[in-house]
């Protein structure tokens, strides 16, 4: 049964559930929701995600939203399929954890604050908070600083493997680097930068980017 992904590709929570149905080779159709429109907080749609959220999936009699907790559904439910995200071990699996952690609680707000107030709001006709951006900047700085030191001892944030953790950055950096003008707070990081030129340069996140 083919996974249904109500959101549109170009949503970044999409975007991440995206890039793991391609690193697990599952097969899915996208269903689109016209954010735009407010089709996300129709009726039929809140039936799906009360909170009017994108993206949800259907797979089978299972819907689930929030990305992260979909992406370690699909990572755990095909874990012997396509890339293995999760580790070999019980203590990969918690480390795994833990950084996907780090990127909900440390790394997402701050970098959420600057892509909001630097790309959202002008397109909104709404002014740019500039002491918002600035804490968010610095914010997200402290965080990239724990990265650099980290990503100085392994190739990926849970050890020397790709996973769930180092996937679910994906999004949000990509808008960092390419979309807001602040590219240097990654290459300005010597690991940081040779990380994020490694997992951005996947051909599941391609993939996710053609859609």
């Amino acid at each position: 049964m083919v996974v249904k992904v109500h959101g549109p590709a170009y949503a970044s929570a999409t975007r991440r559930v995206l890039a793991c149905l391609f690193d697990k080779e599952i097969e899915f159709e996208i269903v689109p929701v016209d954010l735009l429109k407010g089709e996300h907080k129709n009726p039929d749609f809140l039936k799906l995600q009360p909170f009017g959220v994108v993206p949800v999936i259907q797979d089978g009699d299972l819907t689930l939203y929030e990305s992260r907790a979909i992406i370690r559904y699909y990572a755990e439910k095909y874990k012997s399929q396509g890339v293995d995200l999760l580790g070999t071990s019980v203590e990969d699996r918690a480390v795994v954890e833990q950084w996907l952690e780090v990127e909900g609680q440390n790394f997402h707000p701050p970098i959420y604050t600057l892509v909001l107030q630097i790309l959202y709001y002008p397109k909104l006709g709404l002014p740019i908070d500039e002491k918002a951006v600035k804490e968010g900047e610095e914010n997200l700085g402290k965080v990239l600083d724990i990265y650099e030191e980290r990503l100085s001892k392994s190739k990926y944030l849970a050890g020397d493997f790709y996973s769930l953790a180092d996937l679910s950055h994906l999004p949000f950096t990509h808008y960092l680097v390419t979309d807001i003008g602040k590219g240097y707070m990654i290459k300005d990081r010597k690991h940081v930068n040779a990380w994020w030129e490694d997992i951005s340069n996947r051909p599941s996140w391609k993939k996710v980017l053609d859609l």
